[in-house]
This record gives C-alpha cells, sequence and structure tokens, in this order.
C-alpha cells in the first residue's frame, strides 16, 4: 500500500533535512582544519558530508547543506572573507553531485563526485588568484584536491549504505506513525 505524502509533509521534510545537513556540513568542516597561510583558506572534511547529502538526498537538499553549512563554518570560525565566495561554490558542488547522481548507480556517484570536485577546485582557484594571485592560488590546489578524494572515498560508501537503508527506515516511520 501506498502512502501519499502532502505537499506540506514533503516541504517540511525537505526543509529539515536540509538544516539537519548542514549543521553536519558545519560540524565536518571543524573536525580537522589545517591552514593555508598563503590563502588564509584552510582544508577540512566538510566535502564528505556536502556528497552525502546530495548523493542521498539530492540536488536541493546537497544544494544548501553544502552552501549554507560551509558558509556558516567560515563565519564561525573567522574566515569571513571567504563566506561569500564558499556559499556559492559549496552550494554548486552540492547541486551539481546532487544532479548527476541518479542514486542507483556507483559509476554516476563517482562521476558526481569528479566533476564537483572540479567546480570546487576550479571555483576556489579562480577566487584566492583574484584575491592573492597565482601562486598562492597553486598552494590551495593540493589541499582541494585531497578534500575531494576523500570526500568521495568515504562520502560514496556512505551515502549508499544510508540510501539502502532510507526506505526501510521510512517504511517503519509510516507503520508506527498511522
Amino acid at each position: 500500500m501506498k502512502t501519499k505524502i502532502s505537499k506540506e509533509k514533503f516541504t517540511t521534510v525537505r526543509d529539515a533535512l536540509s538544516a539537519v545537513m548542514a549543521a553536519l556540513v558545519c560540524v565536518a568542516t571543524f573536525i580537522i582544519k589545517i591552514p593555508n597561510p598563503p590563502t588564509h583558506g584552510y582544508i577540512n572534511f566538510g566535502d564528505l558530508m556536502i556528497f552525502v547529502s546530495a548523493l542521498t538526498f539530492g540536488a536541493i537538499i546537497g544544494g544548501y547543506a553544502g552552501g549554507v553549512g560551509s558558509a556558516l563554518a567560515d563565519m564561525v570560525s573567522g574566515y569571513t572573507n571567504f563566506a561569500l565566495y564558499t556559499l556559492i561554490i559549496k552550494g554548486a558542488e552540492g547541486i551539481i553531485s546532487g544532479l548527476i547522481s541518479n542514486k542507483k548507480s556507483l559509476f554516476r556517484d563517482i562521476l558526481a563526485v569528479i566533476v564537483a570536485g572540479v567546480e570546487m577546485i576550479a571555483g576556489y582557484f579562480l577566487v584566492e588568484w583574484y584575491l592573492y594571485g597565482w601562486g598562492a592560488a597553486l598552494t590551495e590546489v593540493p589541499g582541494n584536491i585531497s578534500q575531494i578524494v576523500v570526500g568521495g572515498g568515504v562520502g560514496i560508501p556512505l551515502a549508499m549504505i544510508i540510501r539502502r537503508r532510507l526506505p526501510e527506515a521510512l517504511k517503519y516511520q509510516t507503520r508506527s506513525s498511522e
């Protein structure tokens, strides 16, 4: 028996998931912060949660979680000069990876991480080049690549596990709330 979910309930669930995933992105960004003095940026684990958000729940939640969660982390940790750029770059990362993933194919998940990762690396490179010059921007590239490798390497399997378990959890929730 299929249960119809009202538009209001869907919107509420989407908004709640967006807020929770943004909070998780923010927290993951704080777990490890390795500063890069030439650009005043830092390496972190936020991308891992951006990929989990986008690959599990799609482009809207992934984009919100990536943009808002990462920008909030920048603002709280004193990197306010990057907050607006981060909102745009990390938001686009979440949107892109959510749009490419079809939630059924490992190949599509890997492709999603690669394409979104290239966007993130290029986005920060251009911003840092504009703000600090070519040489400083180049120092950030290896750290950004490592963020994507770790984020995708851990985020893809985690998203696959959550996607597999999610229908079961929703089924239980529907039965227990009737």
